[in-house]
């Protein structure tokens, strides 16, 4: 087994961040917008004003009672989107469950939306419009490009668990001339024959289901190249999708957990930011 290391991957696009940032000659500004207490939320944006700190983008955080109205909520976006000094915005998601993530991330500007989740952006990409590329895909795609030199031809399975991840990841994937298919697993589950043969026949696996052990590497061939973008804690232990215990003695090819998706798309917000920046000055 060979672990992909996403840190050192987001090493190296920092440094690239950071000489576009010195170019420049305004410093961009992100706002991100936390609610609640959620200890994994509040960690990833430590994170990320960490690395923003590093490449010379001011980041700015705003803190809400995880009670806050969405009215409230929808105010402090309206002025962030007209704060001119203001190049970008985030939603540190998850929200509390009485606040409808779609139309809070929707809430953003547009021009703002450094994640690339507004709807208006997610159809623009769907499309091959000039838009912000989702973050999320960005990263996967930057760790396969890491490991296989081209997707063309390659026979790709994602599986998640969301039909928004679902479009995006696999357009990512088939612009790029892959034969994509999606396999969606929202609990634990047994895959069925077809669902097995399909995970065994593929170049390249993508999954982003926050299921512990989903994925036994008995169903992956050797050879594949295998990017784990789930979360979630076992015994206080970050693990992802994929039981990484059955792939030690195969010849697979693995994004470790943490430390694989995880920084690297860090870095492609960053990078967002500044492309972003870039536009309105």
């Amino acid at each position: 087994m060979k672990l992909i290391n996403g840190k050192e991957i987001a090493v190296k696009k920092f440094a690239t961040v950071k000489e576009v940032v010195d170019q420049l000659n305004v410093e961009p500004n992100l706002a991100v917008i936390l609610i609640g207490d959620d200890p994994a939320s509040h960690l990833y944006v430590k994170l990320k004003e960490k690395a923003a700190k590093e490449v010379g983008v001011e980041l700015h955080k705003y803190t809400f009672d995880k009670d806050i109205s969405k009215n409230e909520i929808k105010s402090a976006i309206e002025f962030l989107n007209n704060d001119g000094d203001i190049h970008g915005i985030i939603v540190q998601l998850p929200l509390p469950k009485h606040l409808d993530t779609d139309e809070i991330v929707n809430l953003v500007s547009p021009d703002k939306d450094v994640d690339g989740f507004h709807k208006i952006n997610q159809e623009k990409f769907l499309n091959n419009k000039d838009c912000i590329y989702p973050v999320f895909p960005n990263a996967i795609m930057s760790l396969i490009d890491s490991e296989v030199e081209s997707v063309k031809d390659k026979k790709v399975v994602v599986v998640g668990k969301s039909d928004v991840f679902d479009k995006i990841m696999t357009h990512a994937f088939d612009v790029e001339g892959a034969q994509t298919n999606f396999i969606q697993c929202v609990e634990e589950r047994v895959f069925n024959q077809r669902e097995q043969d399909t995970i065994n026949s593929a170049d390249i696996i993508v999954t982003a289901c926050g299921l512990s052990k989903m994925l036994s590497c008995d169903l992956i061939s050797d050879g594949t190249v295998v990017v784990d973008g789930g979360i979630s804690k076992v015994d206080n232990k970050v693990v992802g999708d994929v039981d990484i215990t059955s792939c030690k003695d195969r010849e697979i090819t693995i994004s470790a957990v943490p430390g694989g998706v995880g920084p690297v798309t860090i870095a492609c917000l960053l990078d967002n930011v500044i492309e972003i920046t870039k536009k309105q000055c």
